[in-house]
């Protein structure tokens, strides 16, 4: 990207005001799910982490949306669906089904997906049930944690996350003490201290996303295993993002899903870690419109 090209992304970044959407209601598989959208062309959905909503992807729609029908919507226990927590084996394949059942139901045909997180995991298991449905994905660090915990390097860096940040997660929001867990994920995702050093709104939209991670770390088997072998028969195009400073555990599987798709495309985001979307959009917004100008 040309310098000229880079200022006046940022300035778009930094100085477009938000447009103001009403969200828009529809309902799948018994459930209703929130979403805007906005733009025109092939359509594009993004697909948020656990602590976000359709809310997230502001600057991402402001860049994508000149090209695409851009569409952001809240998965199944996000703000501000009102979803009873039903789903007792909650696992990025349930959200899958969600999406299908979605896109469907919006008739869009073949989409591109961009996700992030939890997000991403949603897409690349879509992607592996119904790859009729998929143009492209952008994968930011999906947690597919099976594909490394029992690898040398993947095993200390899968037990640490499980007993450091998602079992006593788990533990706080069986106290009932959603805040406190929300605080565990948060600092042991993107750094000590984070989530009190949150702005008010910014911690307030985390706990109004807190039922996602009520009920995965409820669920017996919330991190649910992919083939690897359907992964790498998938013949899309596929860029896969990892966050400079995200933590060990999501790198591995980064480095796993790159080799189970050798001609994946990567990039590495600076200054950010898990939610390099929000962390660092003017470079993660670079990568991803590279990434779609040498589409095929």
């Amino acid at each position: 990207m040309t310098k000229l090209a880079r200022l006046l992304l940022l300035a778009l970044l930094l100085c477009a005001p938000a447009i103001a959407q009403t969200p828009t209601k529809t309902r799948v598989r018994g459930i209703e799910l929130t979403y805007i959208e906005r733009g025109q062309g092939e359509p594009l959905i993004l697909l948020h982490g656990g602590t976000g909503d359709y809310r997230s992807w502001e600057p991402q729609m402001k860049v994508l949306s000149p090209q695409f029908r851009v569409i952001s919507y809240s998965r199944r226990y996000h703000y501000p669906n009102n979803n009873p927590l039903t789903a007792k084996y909650h696992s990025a394949f349930t959200e899958a089904d969600d999406l299908a059942a979605f896109i469907r139901r919006l008739k869009l045909g073949r989409v591109h997906l961009v996700g992030t997180s939890i997000g991403a995991f949603t897409a690349l298991v879509l992607a592996v049930k119904h790859p009729e449905m998929v143009r492209s994905l952008v994968l930011a660090e999906p947690p597919v944690h099976q594909w490394v915990k029992d690898s040398p390097n993947g095993a200390a860096a899968y037990k640490e996350f499980m007993t450091t940040i998602w079992e006593p997660a788990g533990e706080a929001f069986k106290r009932g003490n959603d805040e406190g867990a929300m605080r565990i994920l948060t600092d042991g995702l993107a750094g000590t201290r984070r989530f009190d050093n949150l702005a008010p709104e910014n911690r307030a939209a985390i706990m109004q996303n807190s039922r996602f991670f009520k009920a995965a770390t409820s669920s017996p088997d919330s991190f649910r295993n992919l083939s690897k072998e359907k992964v790498r028969r998938l013949r899309i195009p596929v860029l896969i993002i990892t966050g400079e400073n995200t933590i060990k555990l999501h790198k591995l599987v980064n480095e796993e899903l790159a080799r189970l798709l050798p001609k994946a495309q990567q990039a590495i985001i600076p200054n950010a870690g898990h939610g390099s979307p929000r962390e660092n959009p003017l470079a993660f917004n670079e990568a991803v419109l590279r990434f779609f100008a040498h589409l095929p």
